[in-house]
């Protein structure tokens, strides 16, 4: 014999299909924004300053200062 009517799962499941998509979109967002962010890229600035450096184009308080400056901005 068969006790309800089966509605109660149909509706249980209908919010596990809801939430299902909240996360897939919520993932898709996250994903697309943290792609799109800038990274930090200090190895490269700090390489090109070294550069610079050896070449003799700045002087080495110029370079102590920017080297500081690349350290700060990458926290």
């Amino acid at each position: 014999m068969m006790v309800g009517t089966g509605m109660a799962w149909g509706f249980g499941m209908g919010w596990f299909a809801v939430l299902f998509w909240v996360f897939v979109v919520a993932g898709i967002a996250w994903l697309v924004l943290t792609l799109a962010r800038p990274t930090k890229d200090r190895g490269h600035a700090a390489s090109t300053l070294a550069e610079r450096y050896a070449r003799g184009e700045i002087d080495t308080e110029e370079f102590k200062a920017r080297t500081r400056l690349i350290e700060e901005v990458s926290r």
